[in-house]
Formats: structure tokens, C-alpha cells, sequence
């Protein structure tokens, strides 16, 4: 899971100016209403949104660096209003008066849960034939006794009588400026709207339990670094019955040792002997699939590519494959016997030991010369 701290991208000792620095930027970036895509924003946006609602309180960080998790996160239930999560109404709210704003009232009835993030790292033959990965995760479930509303089975939870179900104290002042109006949350209910007069006593009146959950992800062929599989109703259990979130599985390829990929196309070095070379011949080389022939021309060069189509990444929604490009390289043996000596003396006094210098260019200006 993600760590909240290289969420914001800053170290664990960072100072909370730090952290308000760093969440203004990244809200910025991702939020939905500037972000080209959507998707990917509204996701990173909550999980910024989650991470800094955790840093940012004194109590809920040090339970975190202490615990690694703080129940009852609310990272990816809050909406996507023009300033993000309220800060920027807070911050506006500062400059004019001095003072905070109080969090927004929490709504009542069933939320849904907030979706999680896992990274999963797969190898190049991973992604180029398709894979199933087996992950554990912790997250937090809708509890089966009280089916996620917090109360014990039989009873209910009731109206506050101190908010009257509006989760908000009012509080009127008077200042120079003329009457003014704070709202905060309820003491009484916590900002919830409603009491539970006898909590469950599996997950104590929180509706949800922590669990730790194994399943299995399916990976297409074709997939890309970065790219994502959503599994839907795997992330967070929902508030008071809510549904639950969805899991985004984001995944890295490794470096392979063997075959470098640009978008549908993989690249291979491949080493060929000086005879080859000169002389030409079938090349039998390993893919994924299994062997292929390349077929050498006489004189190839070092450096020479060839190509065989259709051999390289295939398309994660059908279609044409991309193509395998084999460059080779000549190799001069180091060592050689007495008669592999005699050969190449007599190959040289036969070629007069001439090596072609002149460039492509030249060639073609001596052909248009005139007497």
C-alpha cells in the first residue's frame, strides 16, 4: 500500500508548513476539474486528499508513524469542489478573518468506502503473455454483524438530540465587522448526525473491521508500464452500510536483462560470428515464443537490424502485434588455432587486406565524374 508520506512526496520529518506546501501542489496538478485524464486524476486526488487529512492532525500522524494506519481515514468519500477537500475555502477563510473555518458537516446516511491502491511489479514475459498475481492487502471491511451501520444486531442508532441530526454546532459572536457565525462539529455525536446507543460489539460501534485480504489479479497481455486494473468493490468498506471502494492495481515492469521494449516493439542484441558475417546464413535466436530464424545476408556489417514482424508485444485490446527488431553484433575471436591462423593469412593476401573507407557519398560523386 502506499505510503501517506511519498503520497505528498516529503520526508517523515517534515514540518507542517511542509506538508500544506506540498498538498497545495498536488491538488493543484490532479484535481479532476484541470486534469486531462479524469480517471487517473480522481484517483490520485484522493489518495493526496486521504494522505494529507492524516498528516495534517497532530493526533492522527503520530497514530499513523506509530501504527502504519489510522481507522477510519476518510481519504476518497469527500467530493471535488473547486478548492479540493475545502482548503482552499479554509485558506480564504484565513486571510479575511484570521481564524479556521470548521470542517465541513459530514453527510449523513450510507457513504461509500474509499478505493485503495497496490503496487504490483511483473517481469517483461509477465506482461508480454499475461499473468496471474496473488496479492494481500489490509483494508477495512463492512463488518458482518451489523452489516456496517454500528449498531448492535436488534437495535438502532438514533437522531442527536444535541445537533438534532445535523452533525454541526453554531456558534454566533459579535465582532466590529457584525454578527458572526462558526459552525463546528458536534461534540456529542462527532459530527456524525446520529448516536448509537449500543455499538456492535464485533467492530464497537465503527461499522467496519480491519482485514487482511488475499486475491488473485489477472494480467493481460499487452499491458504497459503504468498501467492500471481496477477491481471493483475491493477497497474500503462503506460507512453505515455504504458500498464498498474499488482497488486499483498499478503496475511496474522490471528491467529485463535481455530485451529492451519502445511501445508494441521489442529490441534484442544478438552476437554472430566474423564467418556469419562474411559469409551469411539462417540465425536461430530464443523469443518469448519460443526460437525464430533470422536470415543473415553475406557482409552484414555490425550494427545490421533486422526485422521480424508481428514477433514483439501484442495489443492489450487485440489486434496486430508488434515487431521484434534483432541488431547484430560481430564478434572477433580473441584466440585461434594454427589453421584458423593459416586461413585468415590467406583470406587476408587474397583480399590484399583492403578495408572499404570511402563513404556512400564519395561513391556516388566518383560515379558522375567525367574524363
Amino acid at each position: 500500500m502506499s505510503d501517506y508520506y511519498s503520497v505528498l512526496g516529503i520526508e517523515r520529518g517534515a514540518t507542517e508548513h511542509e506538508i500544506k506546501r506540498a498538498y497545495r501542489g498536488l491538488a493543484r496538478k490532479f484535481h479532476p476539474d484541470v486534469a486531462h485524464d479524469k480517471i487517473i486524476a480522481e484517483v490520485r486526488f484522493k489518495e493526496i486528499n486521504e494522505a494529507y487529512e492524516v498528516l495534517s492532525d497532530p493526533n492522527k500522524r503520530q497514530q499513523y508513524d506509530r501504527f502504519g494506519h489510522v481507522p477510519g481515514a476518510a481519504g476518497g468519500a469527500g467530493g471535488f469542489g473547486p478548492f479540493g477537500a475545502g482548503e482552499g475555502i479554509g485558506d480564504i477563510f484565513d486571510m479575511f478573518f484570521g481564524g479556521r473555518q470548521a470542517a465541513p458537516q459530514r453527510p449523513a446516511g450510507p457513504q461509500r468506502g474509499a478505493d485503495l491502491r497496490y503496487d504490483l511489479q511483473i517481469t517483461l514475459e509477465d506482461a508480454y503473455r499475461g499473468a496471474e498475481r496473488e496479492i494481500s492487502f489490509h483494508h477495512l471491511s463492512g463488518c458482518e454483524t451489523c452489516h456496517g451501520s454500528g449498531a448492535k444486531p436488534g437495535t438502532s442508532t438514533q437522531r442527536c438530540d444535541r445537533c438534532n441530526g445535523s452533525g454541526t454546532a453554531r456558534t454566533v459572536r459579535q465582532t466590529p465587522l457584525g454578527q458572526f457565525v462558526t459552525q463546528s462539529p458536534c461534540t456529542k455525536c462527532g459530527g456524525e448526525g446520529e448516536r448509537i446507543p449500543s455499538p456492535c460489539e464485533t467492530c464497537r460501534g465503527r461499522g467496519r473491521v480491519e482485514k487482511t485480504r488475499t486475491l488473485t489479479v489477472k494480467i493481460p497481455g499487452g499491458v504497459d508500464d503504468g498501467s492500471r486494473i481496477r477491481i471493483g468493490g475491493s477497497g474500503e468498506g462503506g460507512m453505515r452500510g455504504g458500498p464498498a471502494g474499488d482497488l486499483y492495481v498499478y503496475l511496474s515492469i522490471a528491467r529485463d536483462a535481455r530485451y529492451r521494449r519502445e511501445a508494441a516493439d521489442l529490441f534484442v542484441d544478438e552476437p554472430i560470428s566474423f564467418t556469419k558475417a562474411a559469409l551469411g546464413g539462417p540465425l536461430e535466436i530464443e523469443t518469448f515464443d519460443g526460437p525464430a530464424e533470422v536470415a543473415i545476408a553475406g557482409g552484414t556489417q555490425t550494427g545490421s537490424s533486422y526485422r521480424l514482424r508481428g514477433r514483439g508485444m501484442p495489443n492489450v485490446r487485440g489486434g496486430s502485434r508488434g515487431d521484434l527488431i534483432v541488431t547484430v553484433h560481430v564478434v572477433v575471436p580473441t584466440k585461434t588455432s594454427r589453421k584458423e591462423r593459416d586461413l585468415l593469412e590467406a583470406f587476408a593476401e587474397l583480399h590484399d587486406d583492403r578495408v572499404e573507407t570511402r563513404s556512400f557519398f564519395e561513391r556516388v560523386k566518383d560515379a558522375f565524374k567525367t574524363d
